[in-house]
C-alpha cells in the first residue's frame, strides 16, 4: 500500500456496465472519488486522454519458471511484464522444478512475489511432482489461499485419479485447471498432425488427443459435480463440447491462448521452434473455432500462457527445441488488433471473469468507491512493433517478432500503486 494520492484525468471508464467519461482518485489502495474534477490536485495525475481506463487484466495462465529455470525468467521479471502488458494479477503455473505440489512451495512464490508490481497467485499441481500418480496435499494448499490447482504441461492420465480429484476439491470449494492431452495420442508430437506435419516431416499430436481429454472431464465432472476449468483450447472439436456442455449446465469453464486466436500450423513451415507449443498451433477452421467460441462465450477468458525459454533451449531442432511463447506484453494487443469484439467484450475476457475464475475477491469490473485500485490505462489507437529485445522476459521467444500491433498499455495501477507510467516502469 501507499500513502500517495493517484489521480486519473481524461480518459474513457469501462465497466461491465457500459462507458463513460469520468475521472478517479485512488489513495490506500483503493478508488476513494470517482466523478468530475476528482483527479485534480492528486500527488500523481495520470493522463488517460484518448485512453480506456478498465480494471487490470488477470491472467489465468503464466510460466513465472522459478524455482528451478531462473535463466528463462524469475517472479520478478514475468511480473515487470505483466504490469507492463496490463495486467495486474497472474496466476503462476506449477510446472517448476520443483513443482509447486506442497504448501512450503507456495509459501516460496508468495514470498518471491511480495515485492513485484503484480499480483501472484500460485497455482497448485494436482498430483505430487506432477507425476499423475498421488494427489498432492490440496487442503493444506487451499488453507493458504490457493484455490486453482492443475498439473499443467502435461494431463492428468488416469481416470480413476481424475475423479477423485475432482470429488476433493468439490470439498474444498476449489477449481481444477486441466491440461488436455492424451500422452499415449500425443505422445512424440511436436506440431499439429495434418497436412504441414505430413509435408515437413514432424511427427504431429492430433486434434483427438486433446478432445478426448475434454470429453473425459466433461463427463467427470457431470457425474461429480466438481468446476472444471479447460485450459488453451485449441481445437474446433473442443470448442463444441464445451458449447453444448456449458448448454447442458455443467460446471465447466475455458480459456483459449492468444496465439491460438491468431496463428495457425501453417507457420510451422520456417522449422522455427518459436511457433512450437503445446498444445501446437492447429488449422484455420481451428482458430476461426476458437474466436466464434471467444465471441458467443463458449470461451470465458483469455489467457497467454506466457511460457519464456531461453535462446539456447529454443534455438534447437523443431523436434527437440521445448514449447512455448512469451505472451504477457502483447496479449492485449493482439486481442484488440484481431479480434472484431467490443472493448467491453475483450476486457470481459481478460479481466472480470478470469478474476472470477481465480476466486479474486472484489474485482468484477466496476470502478466503484471502494474498489481495489488495480487499474490498467489503455491506448486504444497506439501502434507498436514487436521486439523480443524490448521485452522485460530475460527469454526473447516471441512469435510476433517484427508484426505492428495496434493498442498499447499506457498506465497499470496495481494495489494503489503507479507501476507502468507513460508505457514505462512506475516510479
Amino acid at each position: 500500500m501507499t500513502s500517495m494520492t493517484i489521480g486519473i484525468r481524461g480518459g474513457e471508464l469501462v465497466e461491465p456496465g457500459g462507458r463513460r467519461h469520468a475521472e478517479l482518485l485512488i489513495s490506500e489502495g483503493r478508488i476513494v472519488d470517482v466523478g468530475e474534477g476528482v483527479g485534480e490536485g492528486a500527488d500523481l495525475v495520470l493522463d488517460a486522454s484518448g485512453c480506456l481506463v478498465a480494471s487490470g487484466l488477470v491472467d489465468l495462465h503464466t510460466h513465472m519458471r522459478e524455482p528451478g529455470r531462473e535463466d528463462a525468467e524469475t517472479v520478478h521479471t514475468a511480473a515487470l511484464g505483466a504490469a507492463r502488458g496490463g495486467f495486474t494479477t497472474v496466476c503462476a503455473m506449477p510446472n517448476t522444478t520443483p513443482a509447486i505440489d506442497s504448501p512450503s512451495l507456495v509459501r516460496d512464490i508468495l514470498r518471491l512475489a511480495e515485492s513485484v508490481p503484480c499480483r501472484v497467485l500460485p497455482v497448485g499441481a494436482i498430483t505430487k511432482g506432477r507425476a499423475g500418480r498421488e494427489l498432492a496435499p490440496m487442503g493444506e494448499m487451499a488453507e493458504l489461499g490457493v484455490t486453482m490447482f492443475t498439473d499443467d504441461g502435461t494431463g492428468v492420465a488416469d481416470n480413476a485419479l481424475m475423479r477423485r480429484a475432482m470429488e476433493y476439491a468439490s470439498g474444498l470449494g476449489v477449481t481444477l485447471a486441466q491440461h488436455c492431452e492424451d500422452p499415449a495420442l500425443a505422445g512424440g508430437g511436436a506440431m499439429h498432425e495434418g497436412e504441414w506435419s505430413a509435408r515437413l516431416g514432424i511427427p504431429g499430436q492430433p486434434a483427438e488427443a486433446e478432445e478426448l481429454m475434454v470429453m473425459r472431464d466433461i463427463a467427470l465432472s457431470r457425474l461429480t459435480g466438481a468446476r472444471i476449468h479447460f485450459q488453451h483450447l485449441s481445437t474446433a472439436g473442443s470448442v463444441d463440447m464445451v458449447r453444448r456442455a456449458r448448454r447442458a449446465g455443467v460446471a465447466v469453464t475455458a480459456e483459449a491462448t492468444t496465439h491460438h486466436f491468431t496463428l495457425t500450423h501453417a507457420e510451422c513451415r520456417t522449422f522455427d521452434p518459436v511457433f512450437k507449443v503445446h498444445p501446437p498451433l492447429r488449422t484455420s477452421e481451428d482458430v476461426a473455432a476458437v474466436r466464434a467460441g471467444l465471441a458467443d462465450g463458449t470461451i470465458d477468458a483469455i489467457a497467454t500462457d506466457h511460457a519464456p525459454h531461453t535462446p539456447e533451449t529454443k534455438d534447437l531442432p523443431f523436434d527437440q527445441a521445448p514449447p512455448g511463447m512469451l505472451g504477457l506484453e502483447t496479449a492485449l494487443a493482439l486481442a484488440l488488433t484481431e479480434l472484431d469484439l467490443p472493448v467491453e467484450r475483450v476486457f470481459d475476457l481478460m479481466s472480470w471473469t478470469p478474476a472470477r475464475i481465480a476466486g479474486l475477491a472484489g474485482h468484477d469490473g466496476s470502478l466503484r468507491v471502494g474498489a481495489p485500485a488495480d487499474i490498467c490505462v489503455v491506448d486504444p489507437g497506439q501502434s507498436w512493433t514487436v521486439s523480443g529485445r524490448a521485452m522485460a522476459s530475460r527469454s526473447r521467444n516471441t512469435p510476433y517478432e517484427g508484426r505492428t500491433l495496434t493498442g498499447r498499455v499506457r498506465h497499470t495501477v496495481y494495489a494503489g500503486r503507479a507501476v507502468v507510467v507513460d508505457g514505462g516502469d512506475g516510479p
